[in-house]
């Protein structure tokens, strides 16, 4: 609405293994506000009792295997799947966490839900193949498929769920005020770029 009093928020939008969580944590204690990623929302979503069967298999990736059929997967007759009960109960926490107080967002389509609702300041962190490669086989282990292969999957299911619910595309750097490609500046002086920029 025609509020002014609109609270500052950062939103996170990354690349997989970009380090973008870890970049807006640090930049949330730097600047002594809350940080909101992936677990507190889906953790809300999931108080809301109809997820639990629909959080397991993660909220921001479209279903496996099958990313081109986006979120048509598994819709119900009534055309509401369990990703839009999702999709509608997170994007109501968004917006309550962000009229609360300032704060940072890490994904979840925050950038596009908060865009006329706070004072956002909207961030895409990325990085080359190589260096979130070595960055996801530090965080999460040797998998039987090559890193490489992980991070194209995850993006594309990200940018899939994204375009299916917002109608834009992810990751184009028009989109976000400021894009910065942590393997190049390191993850310290992205957090200081977003702090001085806030």
């Amino acid at each position: 609405g025609g509020d002014t009093m609109k609270n500052r928020v950062i939103t996170i939008s990354r690349q997989f293994g970009s380090g973008g969580r870890t970049i807006g944590k640090e930049v949330a204690v730097k600047l002594g506000i809350p940080c909101y990623d992936h677990e507190v929302i889906e953790e809300i979503a999931e108080k809301s009792g109809f997820t639990k069967e629909y959080i397991e298999k993660r909220s921001e990736d479209v279903a496996r295997g099958s990313w081109l059929t986006g979120a048509l997967f598994g819709r119900e007759y009534a055309g509401y799947s369990a990703q839009d009960y999702v999709w509608k109960f997170q994007r109501d926490t968004i917006l309550e966490l962000a009229a609360k107080s300032p704060c940072v967002i890490v994904g979840r389509c925050a950038d596009y839900l908060l865009k006329d609702e706070a004072d956002c300041l909207t961030v895409f962190i990325h990085a080359d193949m190589d260096k979130r490669a070595e960055r996801i086989v530090k965080q999460y282990g040797e998998r039987s498929e090559s890193p490489e292969k992980r991070l194209k999957d995850k993006d594309k299911r990200r940018a899939a769920y994204y375009q299916f619910y917002t109608d834009t595309q992810w990751g184009i750097a028009g989109n976000y005020h400021v894009s910065l490609d942590s393997g190049v500046l390191g993850i310290e002086k992205c957090v200081d770029v977003l702090v001085g920029l806030y």
